[in-house]
C-alpha cells in the first residue's frame, strides 16, 4: 500500500512539463511515447523516447483526424502544435506519424476532449485522471490477488 501512496503522490510530478502544463500520454510504441495537452484551441503533441523519456530530436511529425490531414507545426520549444479548432466533435481518430531515425512509425490515439473549448487535460475528470484512477484499481486488485494467494499458501502450509 505503500507504494501505492508514493504513485499517486509522484503521478501529479510526472505528469507536469516544464512548463507547467499538464501532458496526457496518447499513444505509445516501442520506440516513442506521444503526450498531448489542449491548450487555447491547440492541441499541444510532445514526442519523446520511450526508452529514457528524452525529447525525440530531428523527428518529422503528420497528424490527421479520422483521415483528414492536419497541419502540424513544430514549436521552438520541442513540441508540436496542431489546431483543433473545427474538428469533429465528439472528437475523432487521431493518426499520429513519427517520422524518426530512419523509422516512420503510424501511432493511433483518440483526441483529447473535442474541438474548440475543450477543457485541458489538468481539469477534472480529464483524461489524466481517469488514467491515474484506472491504474489505481490495477494496483489493488494486484495487491488483493496476492493477498488471497498468501493466505491460502499459508492455510496449506499449516
Amino acid at each position: 500500500m505503500a507504494a501505492a501512496g508514493a504513485f499517486l503522490c509522484a503521478a501529479p510530478a510526472w505528469a507536469e512539463s516544464p512548463a507547467g502544463t499538464a501532458f496526457t500520454p496518447l499513444a505509445h510504441s516501442a520506440l516513442v511515447t506521444v503526450e498531448g495537452v489542449v491548450a487555447a484551441d491547440t492541441l499541444v503533441l510532445r514526442v519523446r523516447r520511450t526508452a529514457d523519456q528524452q525529447p525525440l530530436s530531428g523527428a518529422e511529425l503528420s497528424v490527421a483526424v479520422d483521415g483528414r490531414s492536419i497541419p502540424a507545426t513544430a514549436r521552438p520549444e520541442g513540441t508540436w502544435g496542431v489546431p483543433v479548432r473545427g474538428l469533429p466533435k465528439p472528437p475523432g481518430k487521431l493518426a499520429i506519424t513519427v517520422a524518426h531515425d530512419g523509422v516512420r512509425e503510424v501511432l493511433e490515439a483518440q483526441l483529447p476532449g473535442g474541438g474548440a473549448g475543450v477543457p485541458p487535460a489538468s481539469q477534472p475528470g480529464s483524461l489524466a485522471g481517469r488514467l491515474i484512477h484506472k491504474q489505481m484499481a490495477w494496483w489493488i486488485l494486484n495487491i488483493a490477488i496476492v493477498l488471497i494467494g498468501v493466505i491460502a499458501v499459508s492455510r496449506r502450509m499449516s
